[in-house]
């Protein structure tokens, strides 16, 4: 099948590594120019030289998200090397385990800036000139916290939360121009975050890793993790022209992790 995706130009934030990096490679290989964005220089040049041995285009970028004002000269250098962007991948990393109440106002903005706020401001940014060329596409992958918050993770349930809203009102406001807007929600994807997470769990419970490991496994209908390369296929192809009719949804990738209709 024909994905419709060489000659585009794609940014993937958080693409130096997990999910990031599987989109970044699937995009590339379905004949897209990648733009693969990382706070670490090191970990997106990896990403990107990765593309580039395999006959893709790529370029890197050491991005900080919480830069709010950096945005306008990292996607010019995008459209300057490469072209302007018509797929957005938004992956903002996740905020330390913790619960919800006791955290000052200082760490609420510093991460609603970085996982919100960036990902509306580059939307933003990049959204024109995909409404103008009468195609796009703005992807933001969030978690499964947004369908059932997770114990633990109070700053990333609450503050993905508004992505939700805004990727679906968003929809609703540029679907005639070609542009579609989608929500990806993983589950248990096995990452060095999801090894962080359980890691993290048995040292606050006084349990082994392997005990947290195998009560995880339980509870996913698959009885597995998932492997990014499985969650980059199913972005990559809200990516496509195959996907034009795809918009305003919340699409999980989890082996039925999520208990809930």
């Amino acid at each position: 099948m024909d994905l419709g995706l060489k000659g585009k130009v794609a940014l993937v934030l958080g693409a130096g590594g997990g999910l990031g990096s599987a989109i970044a490679t699937s995009l590339a290989a379905e004949g897209a120019a990648l733009a693969v964005a990382d706070l670490d220089q090191g970990a997106a040049d990896a990403t990107a030289k990765a593309i580039i041995d395999a006959g893709g285009k790529a370029i890197s970028l050491a991005w900080d998200l919480g830069k709010i004002d950096d945005i306008d000269a990292h996607v010019s250098k995008i459209e300057t090397e490469i072209g302007p962007v018509d797929i957005l991948v938004a992956i903002t990393g996740g905020p330390p385990p913790g619960t919800v109440n006791g955290n000052s106002p200082d760490i609420w903005r510093k991460f609603f800036d970085s996982m919100v706020v960036s990902v509306m401001a580059i939307t933003d940014r990049v959204l024109p000139g995909m409404r103008e060329r009468g195609w796009g596409r703005i992807i933001t992958s969030t978690s499964s916290g947004v369908v059932s918050p997770i114990p633990n993770l109070g700053l990333s349930n609450a503050l993905r939360l508004g992505l939700v809203g805004w990727s679906k009102t968003l929809a609703g406001e540029v679907g005639k121009d070609g542009v579609t807007s989608n929500i990806v929600m993983p589950g248990r994807i096995a990452t060095k975050r999801i090894t962080f997470l359980d890691e993290k769990k048995a040292e606050r419970e006084g349990r082994s890793v392997e005990d947290v490991r195998a009560q995880s496994l339980a509870s996913i209908p698959m009885g597995r993790y998932g492997d990014p390369e499985e969650y980059a296929d199913m972005v990559t192809f809200l990516a496509s022209e195959r996907a034009s009719y795809i918009t305003g949804s919340q699409i999980r990738i989890d082996g039925g992790y999520i208990a809930s209709i």
